[in-house]
């Protein structure tokens, strides 16, 4: 049998697929034999062949565990899957015996299985199988992911806490992650207080880390549907910061900070001109990762020349300033298989910041 630890989190895009990618590393270095399965999918991929959720995907890429995909993401969320079960179409009892029937068949070859929850404890509660419910039902012991502060992380672990505990799960641990470098040991310190009478663990996780939260050149362009004119290394470079080209020419070059991705409207020729001439010298590539170019107004051909002859990356779009800036300001980056650097970055802070021992010892 198995041991198996359930990944859920308070909320979204606390860190559960990197804790599950850290911790099958982990567990790979001490020759342990792992499985992975995100139990629920709400968000499906077409890989292989197969309607499969994306984080299955991706595991299954880093791991080379191609040949259990479908064990690995039993209930995938279809487009009419939510209005199904509303409508009492698809029975509950019926897809947590494909989840049960999956996970005996993962533990078969597994000393640890890695169960991948779909959100905070009520996600799924749609479909009659909250986060809770399954872990409850499949007998395995939480791992609660959670944010990196003091307060507000209080709150929303409490509230996690109720429903897995009503549902009869047994949490553990916490996690803390996305934590403050600075702040890191205090902020575990009052963490650990405020859950002292409680029989779960505190412990820390990853440290905020902008390689890990900053989306690569690529991901943008397919966030906002367009066509990124770049290399593959300038494609897979991250974008640590987005800055508007508003102001003077000179003011927006000054103003450059490291790995800047520059959204510029196609009729400030004077800014585009000087940022892809500026691309050639070696003290500014390393601040420029590209250029969005907005607006209705078509690019100058001389303009389009210069850019061309740069080799500068970037993405053309017909849409308002104001409009891509937001979407970008609201995008969360989330890891994909061929994040060879946010991968690499992963296993290599998991050996570090992440204490496997004590959470082998404790599940």
């Amino acid at each position: 049998m198995a041991k198996k630890i359930f990944i859920a989190a308070t909320g979204q895009h606390c860190g559960k697929t990197t804790t599950s990618l850290s911790l099958i590393h982990l567990a790979r270095r001490r020759n342990l034999r792992v499985g992975f399965i995100k139990p629920i999918g709400p968000k499906m991929a077409q890989y292989d062949g197969r309607n499969i959720d994306v984080d299955a995907a991706l595991i299954a890429q880093v791991y080379d565990m191609q040949n259990e995909l479908e064990a690995m993401s039993p209930v995938v969320i279809h487009p009419r899957t939510t209005r199904d079960a509303l409508e009492g179409l698809l029975d509950p009892d019926d897809m947590l015996q494909s989840i049960r029937n999956a996970v005996l068949h993962l533990e078969q070859n597994c000393d640890l299985l890695i169960i991948e929850g779909a959100g905070h404890a009520g996600v799924g509660a749609v479909l009659g199988l909250s986060n809770a419910t399954v872990a409850a039902a499949l007998d395995a012991p939480v791992l609660l992911v959670a944010g990196g502060g003091v307060g507000s992380v209080i709150d929303d672990i409490s509230l996690n806490l109720a429903l897995f505990r009503s549902a009869g799960a047994d949490v553990r641990m916490v996690l803390p992650n996305k934590l403050i470098a600075q702040k890191r040991d205090r902020t575990l310190r009052y963490l650990q207080l405020a859950f002292k009478d409680e029989s779960f663990h505190v412990i820390g996780g990853f440290n905020y880390s902008p390689i890990l939260a900053d989306p690569p050149m690529i991901h943008l362009a397919d966030l906002l549907g367009l066509k990124l004119r770049a290399t593959e290394e300038q494609a897979a470079r991250i974008a640590h910061h987005v800055q508007l080209g508003a102001a003077a020419t000179q003011r927006v070059v000054d103003n450059l900070l490291p790995s800047t991705l520059l959204i510029i409207t196609s009729s400030r020729d004077e800014l585009l001109v000087m940022i892809a001439t500026l691309y050639h010298l070696p003290e500014f590539q390393p601040k420029i990762a590209g250029l969005l170019i907005t607006g209705v107004s078509p690019v100058a051909a001389i303009v389009q020349r210069v850019l061309d002859d740069a080799g500068i990356p970037y993405m053309r779009t017909t849409a308002t300033t104001a409009k891509t800036f937001t979407a970008i300001n609201e995008y969360v980056s989330k890891i994909r298989a061929e994040d060879r650097e946010k991968i690499a970055l992963v296993q290599q802070l998991a050996e570090s910041e992440l204490n496997f021992d004590t959470i082998d010892r404790i599940f």
